[in-house]
């Protein structure tokens, strides 16, 4: 964990998703508007109101978005897909989306987020559950696997990472993608650190606002901006850290699975973008050796988001796995 500490101006894994507050929000809320979602509910989940949506039937497919801080909007369109066979589950982890917020910011850590997704299957009266976990959502659902591994019939693991290492790794790519793509901006940001203001600062998030979504995220950046996205940064900024986009901390700085992916018990398919910017498949192919057991697919044409940008391979290979 050493090397963590001695990095310098690392931007964060959801970084782009915080540019986009400030860049797209107009276009953010018009996409909510046109985006149909299923019926949803409010439930109880360790004393804080969650809400969640359904659709299909079948047996239960749980969807644990990314972040930290991250709602469950982007999964809409694009997993309605897998309603014909399954009945697929969407909720806002604590303090996201319409889900309740903390009344003081240390309610929001990586634990909490873990212990609800078991809380919202007991409230929802479910068994086993299968489970996808995206991006930071793949790291609670690792966490998930192994602490409550008799809840589970499957777990899916997407553009996700296995330790604060790979994260802070991924985080220098980033760093380096806006250096030498966008030096006016690194310029900004450099003049933003001499003044002292942490990455959670708004001086901040509006300079990271001029760097293209698609440069981090899409491999093809025409996909940028399309979708929705609802970011609450009070949790990104305490779970990982308040100057999270350049020096990894909170419960985060912490986190590292590899020892432990070998003992997962649960069948698991892991999924991957050859162009992925925040999840780089340098690191990613390391699952085939921390989780030899577990099945792997790496997605040629695709950034951090396989089921939009290769939908048909994407839902073919979860619907072959679930099925097995």
């Amino acid at each position: 964990m050493k090397t963590l500490r001695q990095s310098n101006f690392l931007a964060g894994l959801l970084l782009t998703l915080l540019m986009c507050l400030a860049a797209v929000s107009a276009h953010v809320q018009t996409q909510h508007e046109e985006i149909k979602h299923p019926p949803g509910d409010f439930v109880t989940v360790n004393g804080a109101r969650l809400w969640y949506e359904t659709e299909g039937h079948g047996k239960p497919l749980l969807l644990i978005a990314g972040g930290p801080g991250a709602s469950h909007n982007y999964f809409h369109p694009h997993f309605s897909a897998l309603a014909d066979s399954f009945c697929v589950i969407y909720f806002d982890a604590f303090g996201r989306g319409r889900s309740e917020r903390a009344k003081s910011l240390k309610e929001y850590t990586f634990t909490r987020d873990v212990d609800d997704v078991e809380g919202l299957r007991r409230a929802l009266g479910l068994e086993k559950i299968n489970l996808i976990g995206h991006s930071y959502g793949g790291m609670v659902a690792q966490a998930y696997a192994l602490k409550y591994p008799s809840s589970i019939m499957k777990l899916i693991l997407a553009n996700t990472l296995f330790s604060a290492e790979m994260w802070q790794a991924n985080n220098d790519n980033c760093n380096n993608e806006i250096r030498n793509q966008y030096p006016e901006v690194w310029e900004k940001i450099q003049r933003l650190r001499a003044q002292g203001l942490h990455s959670s600062a708004q001086e901040h998030q509006n300079a990271y606002g001029e760097v293209p979504l698609g440069l981090f995220y899409f491999y093809n950046a025409s996909r940028a901006g399309k979708e929705p996205l609802d970011v609450n940064p009070d949790v990104y900024y305490t779970i990982a850290g308040d100057d999270a986009d350049f020096l990894i901390g909170g419960d985060m700085a912490s986190v590292d699975f590899r020892v432990e992916l070998k003992r997962l018990s649960v069948p698991t398919l892991i999924l991957a973008g050859r162009f992925d910017r925040v999840a780089l498949p340098r690191f990613s192919v390391q699952f085939k050796r921390y989780a030899p057991q577990a099945e792997f697919v790496m997605f040629e044409e695709s950034g951090h988001h396989p089921y939009i940008e290769e939908p048909d391979r994407t839902f073919n290979a979860i619907r072959k796995f679930l099925r097995k």
